[in-house]
């Protein structure tokens, strides 16, 4: 698809214009299985509804979440972990997936950055620009491709609203954190100037410095498979883990009579230390368009058609001193439009057309991938038949992706496809089996990588011969709601053909002296759970307590072993009070030791974290504004992140206050 093609399409839907989606405001601290699902399907589908896991965080959750990248915002949600490459980069790791098996995307369409080719590379987005943030886990979602074979992660804003509201609308953040004198502002305005005519401006500033831990960064275990002194069990800071962020964005949208469209601008740029090299710093810069619509239709068997866009050029610098090492370019455009079928009788569904293209340049030492051409495209249907007691769902996709650079050249046709019952066999309660196959067509790091990767401390070698990776999985779900119970579970199990693996050779590299990790294929096994759960225990008018429980595990093994960087399992145990005018929450966090581990990674001990949260609005009436006050890990226990490449060198942070005002209009 090309740029003026996007444009161009844009245009008209612009000027066609109009419609609009309910967004219902989740109760703080529980988990609102009513609310839509936006990133599921192109039609209306219910968080009680769904035969997979999914869980939404809405902006009031986004206002008291931590001052981080998305990894770690989302790292508290059952089955869901963080990279943690330190506070600068992070992304979410889905049932022990990472990278590019699971998509983050930008309001429905791909970021167009670099992130998922290296931990130490940051996203894009950053979720203080979010409205809310939607995620998804497995294979569940066929309108996005194979790159979703682990999970979606859909960061959706308003900068082109889809309703239109007279007058002015908005919100303000401000917060402070003691462990890294962390000091954050962000806000959103949103204007309907004339009838159907609405104007948004958002933006976001942070700075960070080096953050505190409550033991020397080097683990104990490293220190003795390195030969090295016992690292002292007094508080130190991780050098070189600062950050600096400003984001900001503006965008446009007419609502009228048969629809709606908008375009919109973003900006982005951002500085952060790494961890593991105390004398790189990264700059990114990204300017990105975006683009959406709705058309509705008063007759035929489709009642609308859905259109996104967007287009992003992309740059990501890593500098030793002042010199510059290597740059990252990314420029790429993305669209899709969906047709949406009218509903009858219980019958709902869409097809739909996806298309990108985007071209990656390295440049620079450690240009371990040479300028690359991928482009894209899709087509897939979703259907669900839905007789309230009963009912079926399926989709289908067929897509292609190609990969050309000096060192391969490559084209992929996948073909993907699931199918889905379920049951509701009493009040409140649903009951789901999803079965799909998907199939991943492989990505320039898989096929063409060739150098010394200092951030992860690897010489990795790409094989331009491999094959598109194949999963077979099932997914059970349970939803029930009922009284003061709500219970959300769900078993996952995952067969993979030709899983892509990073291994080592056995080989050191003479000149950097990293050992030699090669791109393998063999099959694998995923497989765990995840599950949350909330009791009403006791209410009195306004005044009310909850406990709320939520816990996760993943089993992931190779034909080569146990497969890297795989989580332990967690448990959580929440106390809610809330009295109207003011919420207090306590909560214990553990999460186990994991010791079954790839020949070349060590074990992690175990940790319980606890937290406790109070937030307070003072005007009686009006929520409007709101005050709060956050502890996490008040113990200081010591914390590392399985997942983390850096997790013996760069623990979590310490004890740390979070102080925050926030203000909605």
């Amino acid at each position: 698809m090309s740029r003026v093609t996007l444009f161009a399409t844009v245009g008209a839907l612009v000027l066609s214009a109009s419609a609009a989606q309910a967004d219902q405001a989740a109760e703080p601290g529980h988990k609102d299985l009513s609310e839509v699902v936006v990133t599921a399907a192109p039609y209306v589908v219910s968080l009680d509804s769904t035969t997979t896991s999914v869980n939404v965080i809405k902006r009031d959750a986004l206002d008291l979440a931590p001052s981080a990248g998305l990894g770690d915002v989302l790292a508290h949600l059952p089955g869901v972990r963080s990279s943690f490459f330190g506070p600068g980069a992070s992304r979410p790791v889905i049932r022990g997936l990472a990278g590019p098996r699971v998509q983050v995307l930008t309001n429905g369409v791909g970021q167009i950055d670099a992130s998922g080719l290296s931990p130490d590379h940051q996203v894009a987005s950053d979720p203080q620009e979010a409205e809310r943030i939607e995620v998804l886990r497995g294979p569940s979602a066929l309108a996005y491709g194979g790159s979703a074979i682990g999970g979606i992660v859909n960061v959706i804003d308003e900068r082109i609203p889809s309703k239109f509201e007279a007058g002015v609308h908005g919100r303000a953040l401000g917060t402070y954190s003691s462990v890294d004198d962390g000091r954050q502002v962000s806000g959103a305005l949103k204007a309907g100037l004339a009838e159907g005519l609405s104007v948004t401006l958002d933006g976001v500033r942070r700075r960070t410095d080096d953050y505190e831990i409550p033991v020397a960064a080097i683990s104990r275990r490293l220190a003795a498979d390195q030969g090295l002194p016992k690292p002292s069990r007094d508080g130190e800071k991780v050098p070189n883990t600062y950050t600096k962020l400003d984001g900001f964005g503006g965008g446009f949208s007419y609502v009228g009579e048969p629809g709606w469209g908008g375009v919109a601008v973003r900006r982005t740029e951002s500085e952060y230390g790494s961890a593991a090299e105390e004398e790189v710093r990264i700059e990114l810069k990204q300017t990105r368009v975006d683009a959406r619509g709705a058309l509705d239709f008063d007759g035929g068997p489709f009642a609308s058609v859905r259109f996104t866009g967007g287009y992003a050029d992309y740059e990501h610098t890593e500098f030793e001193g002042a010199e510059a090492g290597t740059t990252f370019l990314s420029k790429g455009e993305e669209g899709r439009i969906e047709l949406v079928q009218r509903e009858r009788d219980g019958w709902q569904g869409a097809i739909g057309v996806q298309g990108l293209h985007r071209s990656f340049d390295a440049i620079g030492e450690e240009a371990l991938i040479p300028k690359t051409k991928i482009n894209e495209w899709g087509v897939f249907t979703l259907q669900r038949y839905d007789k309230d007691a009963w009912g079926l769902e399926g989709g289908l996709r067929v897509d292609g992706r190609s990969v050309k650079n000096v060192r391969a050249d490559r084209d992929f046709t996948n073909i993907s496809a699931s199918v889905a019952g379920f049951v509701r066999p009493a009040e409140g309660l649903f009951l789901g089996l999803a079965l799909s196959r998907t199939s991943r067509g492989l990505t320039e790091e898989e096929l063409s990588s060739l150098g010394a990767h200092p951030a992860t401390g690897q010489f990795e070698i790409g094989d331009a011969t491999l094959d598109k990776e194949v999963s077979y999985a099932a997914d059970a779900s349970l939803h029930y709601r009922g009284g003061p119970w709500t219970v959300d579970a769900h078993l996952f199990y995952s067969d993979y053909d030709n899983f892509i693996d990073l291994i080592p050779t056995g080989a050191v590299d003479a000149e950097s002296g990293f050992p030699v990790f090669t791109f393998v294929q063999s099959g694998a096994k995923f497989y765990g759970l995840e599950t949350e759960a909330s009791v009403e225990t006791w209410r009195d008018g306004e005044r009310s307590f909850h406990l709320e429980a939520a816990a996760d595990y993943v089993h992931g093994k190779t034909d080569f072993g146990p497969a890297v960087r795989i989580p332990p399992w967690s448990v959580t145990g929440r106390g809610v009070y809330e009295a109207g005018w003011w919420t207090g929450t306590v909560e214990v966090h553990h999460v186990g030791k994991q010791d079954r581990v790839a020949t070349f990674e060590l074990p992690t001990s175990g940790y319980t974290m606890l937290n406790a949260s109070l937030v307070v609005r003072p005007l009686k009436g009006k929520d409007g504004l709101k005050v709060f006050l956050d502890g996490h890990n008040l113990t200081n226990t010591e914390a590392r992140e399985h997942a983390s490449f850096l997790k013996d060198i760069a623990p979590l942070p310490g004890r740390s206050f979070r102080l925050g005002v926030g203000y909605t209009f």
